[in-house]
């Protein structure tokens, strides 16, 4: 097999949310949304592959001295090197290989620009995911199929050395037709329909407080976002654990600590405070993990590993952010870490590595977590691939916000909402002529999905 890269096309649409998101040093509300297209010639016959994200400001870099104009800039730089690096590489004997030459390049030039590694992967990750994509639609074999049958070439000991065997033996034997809606609960997202702001009310028909959401979708699995202050989140908690006791008992959640500390010790100091507090203590019996509540830039310090170890009864505790090189799992669990996230932005190779290096030291039954987390994805691309992986993985519950912060596929051409409704009913409904992400019981479907060559069923122009 011959592969190779012979040309790209970038576009960029503005998507304007439909009430404000506030994660870690950011409010976002309105967002670039890029599509990648890409030319791949694979034994000289051109196929085209799709992927699509968006481009969110201080995620990456975490960097409050910059302009959200300056980091999207950046953000097109860093995709322009990683789709260029594609084109200059030669031809691969498999999709795993084109991709190992794309990173490496990467590492080179980001190691030049002193671009961070989260950043410089994302560019790859776009590159990643529509090679992927033009792989499955020209051999008409689904992700999943493509993964467990292994024609993309993966060698998972290429990124974690201790790994052998093929990736079907550490995953589930099918893919998961659904998978739970995990709802962030964000800082400054209302709980109440009082709570809403007049300015910030939505008038579109769409559930906007968290009661609301819970009554329309059904739903039993949160993610409830930290400030890192110990009076706001305890009266933020005393507020979602009576919500959450009348309208969904017996929930389960997890926690996003949202990089708010430097050191293990005032994060244990909370975690003291809370569990000092009865109503506090026994809605945390609901607790699935906390994701990252340490800064990236000390969460797998030799200190802070060392706090974590010695930190008898420590809750389970993931990375995120902190994920910024292949490695950082291995080290990670051997500092106390109980996993990390899967977000396609972070790759869909090092996920599928990760999720086998899981299994392989014992996964759940010793307490370990592979989890799906969101960054506002997106339909009608990002969410789709996003999901294929996860279903893919087994993850059973993934955080999903993007359905809830915009206005569905509103702002996306007419053919393609009547697609995506033709192709993917069972993931989308029509809401007042557009279509939006179908919860229903606290879950989505993903059989249509997991049917498409790479989640996504149709392409986008």
């Amino acid at each position: 097999m011959n592969l190779r890269v012979v040309s790209f096309h970038t576009d960029l649409r503005e998507l304007h949310l439909r009430m404000p998101f506030k994660y870690g040093i950011a409010t976002m509300t309105d967002v670039p949304h890029l599509i990648l297209r890409l030319e791949v010639a694979i034994d000289g016959v051109i196929a085209t592959g799709w992927a699509a994200d968006n481009l969110p400001p201080k995620w990456f870099t975490k960097n409050p001295a910059t302009s959200f104009a300056e980091e999207i800039a950046q953000m097109r730089e860093v995709i322009a090197a990683a789709c260029e690096h594609a084109v200059a590489a030669a031809p691969a004997a498999s999709v795993f290989a084109f991709w190992e030459q794309v990173f490496g390049a990467q590492e080179i030039t980001a190691a030049g620009r002193g671009w961070p590694p989260l950043l410089a992967g994302f560019g790859v990750s776009l590159v990643e995911r529509a090679i992927i994509d033009a792989w499955c639609r020209a051999r008409g074999e689904t992700f999943a199929q493509a993964v467990r049958g292994n024609s993309l070439g993966i060698r998972l000991g290429a990124i974690h050395g201790e790994l052998s065997g093929e990736p079907r033996d550490f995953l589930p034997p099918e893919p998961l037709r659904e998978i739970i809606a995990r709802h962030t609960v964000g800082l400054s997202d209302p709980l109440t329909a009082a709570d809403i702001p007049p300015t910030e009310r939505a008038d579109d028909g769409q559930p906007q407080a968290l009661e609301d959401c819970i009554r329309e979708y059904g739903l039993t699995h949160f993610k409830i976002k930290l400030s890192g202050h110990l009076d706001h989140d305890r009266a933020r908690l005393y507020q979602l654990a009576e919500l959450l006791e009348r309208h969904s008992p017996g929930c389960k959640f997890t926690l996003d600590g949202n990089e708010n500390f430097h050191a293990v010790a005032p994060f244990r100091e909370l975690w003291a405070q809370f569990l000092a507090d009865p109503l506090i203590a026994r809605f945390l019996r609901g607790l699935i993990f906390v994701e990252q509540p340490l800064h990236r830039d000390v969460a797998l310090s030799g200190e802070s590993t060392a706090d974590l170890l010695a930190w008898a009864g420590r809750p389970p505790i993931i990375i995120d952010e902190s994920e910024g090189d292949l490695g950082a799992l291995e080290r990670a669990l051997a500092g106390g870490y109980a996993g990390t996230s899967h977000k396609n932005c972070k790759g869909v190779f090092r996920g599928l590595a990760n999720a086998a290096l899981i299994v392989s030291r014992g996964g759940a039954a010793r307490g370990l977590h592979l989890s799906g987390e969101d960054l506002t994805n997106l339909g009608p691309v990002a969410l789709l691939q996003d999901l294929a992986v996860a279903a893919t993985l087994g993850i059973t519950h993934v955080e999903r916000n993007g359905h809830h912060y915009f206005r569905g596929l509103s702002e996306f051409p007419a053919a393609v909402q009547r697609e995506i409704l033709a192709r993917h009913g069972d993931l989308y409904r029509e809401h007042r002529g557009y279509p939006v992400v179908r919860v229903e019981q606290g879950k989505m479907s993903t059989r249509s999905v997991v049917a498409a060559p790479f989640g996504c069923a149709l392409w986008i122009d």
